[in-house]
């Protein structure tokens, strides 16, 4: 008999906000695999969960997802965990989860933590349709010219963004979107949990001053929701 492979979410930082399926998850299956085994082991520890880890990333995700096929293939079940939130969305998951299709395992996933959701709730934004970038190109020109063909978009649209690219990409939002209303979420579920909301000149003076540090969710009022 196959094994199962469980896509366990995991908390975007309060590490309270575990389901205690995931955790029923995490102590059972034979392996888990962790896109950083030494960030998952923190929350591991914290609930005393003691199971074999692997290393499962983007760097070596074709090598180690056959691997992990194959283990599956023989019977063991195993959970994959990204560094934070839901696994497949903006990591390497989604290439395991294909093979897994393709070898006819079953795959399970076990709801939890989304930063992605977290931000669109608490942003008084359009929801009921949006639109979900995920991290915009590096290359500046790459970026705005993804910007450029987003402009009509009519949906709330969603980025994720690392903080040393905030200030850059909310000033080509600005400059090629027009000044929209906007929300940006700062190390949601954390301490220093920050909720950011008008428009981007706003916002953009507000992290001009006062620095950028953190993770980032920022979303921007579709063209069709502009009132």
């Amino acid at each position: 008999m196959k094994g199962k492979l469980y896509l366990v979410s995991t908390p975007i930082g309060n590490l309270k906000d575990i389901t205690l399926r995931a955790l029923d998850v995490l102590r059972e299956v034979d392996l888990i695999a962790a896109e950083d085994t030494r960030r998952s082991g923190v929350l591991l520890r914290e609930y005393n969960i003691k199971r074999p880890m692997v290393s499962y990333h983007d760097r070596n995700k074709r090598r180690q997802a056959g691997k992990l096929v194959d283990l599956l293939e023989h019977g063991k079940n195993c959970a994959v965990m990204s560094d934070s939130g839901t696994p497949g969305i903006q990591d390497p998951s989604f290439y395991l989860v294909k093979l897994a299709i393709e070898a006819g395992i079953d795959i399970i996933p076990i709801p939890g933590a989304s930063a992605l959701l977290a931000a669109a709730v608490v942003s008084g934004l359009p929801i009921d349709r949006f639109a979900f970038e995920g991290y915009l190109p590096r290359r500046k020109g790459r970026k705005r010219k993804r910007l450029d063909a987003l402009r009509e978009e009519p949906r709330t649209i969603i980025f994720f963004e690392a903080p040393h690219r905030v200030v850059d990409t909310l000033t080509d939002a600005m400059e090629i979107l027009g000044d929209r209303d906007c929300v940006v979420g700062r190390e949601l579920t954390k301490k220093f949990e920050e909720i950011q909301r008008g428009k981007i000149s706003g916002i953009l003076s507000h992290y001009k001053k006062r620095g950028v540090r953190g993770e980032y969710v920022i979303l921007v009022r579709g063209r069709g929701e502009l009132q």
